[in-house]
């Protein structure tokens, strides 16, 4: 028997209503922001992600799936999906207007090699958004507060840490400062974090492993290297949070894993500490693809650990696609009236199903009260002679009498 790779998953009955639940609720909640939906491809070429999320990453060092198609290039497929926005925004020529403010958000499958484990997959959806044209921090505080509702909206209370970066001067000042204190000490550091202080000092601040090492809670902190206009700008932030009402809190530990973020930085903490995702500025990230210089922010939210938070909570049954009405037959000529009135009533928006496996009478009354059918219409060869149906509500266990033209108009009337 053929099964799944490992770290991918089958999405079936209870959690495809789910997924397709919160879908819905993203597309509704971003138009409301005026964000348009973008896709792109699930693979691009290697260089893109090479150069967007940074050579030393662990992403691009450890996870990412390489591959070289029948003309010999290399392409991967997408580990996150800010890359290849910023490709389609210079290559669409979409930042046209400096004035307009760019927003679009996505949702798609991203792939990464690691170890599956819970909310974590090496097939995994993201739902994002990018805003460009913009460097002032009242964008960023939107952009924060939109992921911080969304999961409200969803019934998931969570806290939101922010940190910031700083420019590449602080950048630079702040890791010279940090590789000078964890250098003496490396050998008691993970062998991650002793590769990491040569390639990328700042990802050593939120290890994992090392998370709880008392030579990383002493490390200096970066809000002693930020020039002036980092810390006025990081103010500012905070109190546009504060006047969304979003919960926050600042972590210096945050540094995200992904090497174009400058500034501000942020993730999605849940009550039980799962981070659902983050996200950050990245000033420069469209001209090092070759686009003009254009300031942007965005985040993502891994779904899978967003369904894993609330299909706990959420009643199930709320995400059925019950139907409104369910017809019955017998005879052949009965099935082929079905089939041709069905059809009439599909395309009025009436959501029907039919007896399409030849069930009994008493099987067809068992189907349509598990599909929680609003309406019976129980057909039969004399009625149909004489131009009318009967259909019974299932609330009121009411029957009624109708004439078949009259029909479709009464069920839109009822349903």
């Amino acid at each position: 028997m053929i099964t799944k790779p490992k770290g991918t998953y089958d999405l079936l009955t209870t959690d495809a209503k789910l997924y397709t639940y919160i879908c819905h609720m993203i597309e509704d909640f971003m138009n409301n922001y005026n964000y348009e939906y973008i896709r792109t491809p699930i693979f691009e070429a290697t260089e893109l992600f090479h150069r967007s999320v940074g050579e030393n990453t662990d992403i691009v060092t450890k996870e990412t799936y390489d591959f070289l198609d029948r003309g010999n290039r290399s392409n991967t497929l997408r580990p996150e999906g800010t890359a290849g926005i910023v490709r389609s925004l210079i290559e669409n020529k979409l930042y046209g207007n400096k004035n307009e403010c760019i927003k679009l958000f996505y949702t798609g499958t991203m792939y990464r090699y690691e170890r599956p484990q819970s909310g974590r997959n090496r097939e995994f959806t993201q739902f994002g958004i990018e805003a460009f044209n913009s460097n002032d921090p009242l964008i960023d505080a939107e952009v924060i507060s939109i992921g911080y509702y969304l999961l409200e909206s969803l019934g998931i209370e969570v806290n939101v840490a922010i940190n910031s970066l700083g420019d590449a001067e602080t950048r630079k000042r702040y890791t010279k400062a940090l590789v000078e204190y964890i250098k003496p000490q490396i050998e008691n550091l993970c062998p991650d974090c002793q590769n990491r202080l040569k390639t990328n000092p700042l990802r050593i601040l939120d290890c994992k492993a090392d998370a709880d090492n008392i030579i990383i809670k002493n490390a200096p902190k970066i809000s002693d290297y930020l020039s002036e206009a980092s810390i006025n700008r990081f103010r500012k932030i905070k109190a546009y949070l504060g006047l969304l009402d979003v919960d926050y809190e600042v972590n210096e530990k945050i540094v995200r894993g992904l090497d174009y973020y400058d500034e501000n930085v942020w993730e999605y903490v849940d009550e039980n500490g799962v981070v659902l995702g983050g996200g950050g500025r990245y000033n420069h990230l469209v001209e090092n693809l070759g686009g003009p210089n254009i300031p942007a922010v965005g985040f993502a939210i891994g779904l899978e650990r967003v369904m894993n938070n609330i299909k706990q909570d959420i009643d199930v049954e709320l995400l059925k696609n019950n139907v409104d009405v369910y017809i019955m037959s017998i005879s052949e000529e009965e099935k082929m009236y079905a089939l041709r009135f069905a059809q009439n009533l599909r395309l009025n928006n009436i959501m029907t199903e039919i007896n399409s496996a030849a069930l009994s009478l008493k099987s067809q009354f068992k189907v349509a009260d598990s599909l929680k059918a609003k309406f019976i219409i129980m057909l039969n060869e004399n009625d149909l002679q004489k131009g009318i149906i009967k259909v019974k509500d299932t609330a009121t266990k009411e029957i009624v009498t109708l004439d078949e033209k009259e029909i479709v108009d009464w069920l839109l009337g009822n349903i």
